[in-house]
């Protein structure tokens, strides 16, 4: 492989970047209460607060329960408006919309919602940029800006679930059922604060948005200690690993943190995870022409998981305007999927929604002309479409 496809160096600590001004959703419960205390207001008014905030509500004037004298100063206080609207994008006849977001100081990050027959999902942003360096993805190739706060995440999905609950998708008002954190960053790389948003994600109404376990995601390129922390604390959510080669020769040039952490090592994690909570891990895998989808790879992936709780999750690469990186051609896809099944791995391709709205996550804040370093894309950015023959979680 070239050589300056690793130029970037890794980045496992973020840049000391002004995080966002304290909201109510970085705080524990009882830390909400006290600083409402704090406030001269009853401790109480921190539920309420939580409640508008889960409900997607910004608008002080709407939190009737709430004195209408001290409505200003508790949402100044606790519910500062942490991310901005800069642009919606909608593609697939209006069930696919994408939202660039300005955050406190500037950066930019993305998320997606999509609404299918069955369920509505939300792809999430960790962190503004990428300190991964992988050369084919955009965002990694940016560079990291920041970590994100836990409510700046946090926020992205509360604002999916305000957005389906008042039909601002086609179809009508719904429900979001899914988050996956497969947008901009690493989320394992910022995991106190992915862990803040977990909590808040599967915390029921009114205190959370009160998804199930299984219908969160956690993507990571392999740092193999945080997912082994994942694994201790006992959270029982989808793990997905982006593997994107099955040998190490491949994988050192294509995911630069395989260097540290080789594929034995990160599969090995991902099935003590899958041992620990019985569930089903997703390996994604970004098919590149002529780079990573050729049989015998298929080949090698199919004896690396064979007989794991394992599902393959193939991804036809997202490319980005003047990458030299390119989609495998569907002759290709097919027999790499023919050969993985044939290996008794369970294997789907993504359903690449929103690729008229470059729906790579990242790639409409690179269209952005911004003064702050910019962040792009991680090129896949969507859920599997179960729909499409992947076997059912254990």
């Amino acid at each position: 492989m070239d050589d300056a496809m690793t130029a970037l160096p890794l980045v496992f600590d973020a840049p000391r970047r002004g995080m966002p001004p304290r909201h109510l959703a970085d705080l524990t419960r009882e830390e909400a209460r006290e600083a409402v205390a704090e406030l001269g207001q009853p401790a109480f008014r921190a539920d309420q607060l939580a409640r508008h905030f889960y409900r997607g509500v910004t608008d002080p004037a709407q939190m009737t329960d709430l004195p209408a004298a001290v409505r200003e100063t508790l949402t100044e206080a606790l519910l500062p408006g942490l991310l901005t609207v800069v642009r919606h994008q909608t593609a697939d006849n209006g069930r696919t919309r994408k939202t660039l977001w300005r955050l406190h100081d500037g950066a930019l990050v993305e998320s997606v919602l999509m609404r299918y027959p069955d369920r509505a999902t939300v792809c999430i942003s960790s962190q503004a940029g990428c300190g991964m360096a992988c050369p084919f993805c955009a965002t990694g190739q940016q560079g990291l800006t920041r970590n994100l706060s836990a409510a700046e995440i946090i926020g992205q999905a509360v604002a999916a679930a305000a957005a389906m609950a008042n039909g601002e998708l086609d179809g009508g008002p719904g429900r979001l059922s899914n988050v996956v954190f497969m947008g901009m960053g690493e989320p394992l790389a910022n995991y106190a604060r992915v862990r803040k948003t977990l909590d808040a994600l599967l915390t029921p109404a009114p205190h959370g948005l009160g998804l199930s376990q299984r219908s969160v995601t956690v993507s990571t390129v392999g740092l193999v200690p945080a997912i082994r922390r994942l694994t201790e604390e006992g959270r029982n959510v989808t793990l997905a690993v982006s593997l994107h080669a099955p040998d190490d020769e491949l994988r050192d040039s294509l995911v630069p943190i395989n260097t540290r952490w080789k594929v034995g090592e990160v599969v090995d994690a991902a099935d003590a995870y899958a041992k620990k909570t019985g569930r089903r891990y997703s390996v994604e895998y970004a098919l590149i022409r002529d780079v990573n989808d050729q049989p015998f790879r298929a080949d090698l992936l199919g004896k690396l998981l064979a007989g794991k709780l394992a599902h393959v999750n193939l991804i036809p690469l997202n490319p980005t305007p003047g990458s030299k990186w390119d989609a495998s051609p569907l002759p290709a896809q097919r027999e790499f999927v023919a050969r993985l099944r044939a290996a008794g791995v369970a294997t789907t391709v993504r359903d690449t929604r929103g690729q008229d709205i470059d729906g790579a996550c990242g790639q409409l804040a690179a269209a952005d002309s911004i003064s702050v370093p910019s962040v792009a894309v991680p090129t896949p950015s969507v859920e599997p479409p179960m729909e499409l023959g992947a076997e059912g979680d254990e």
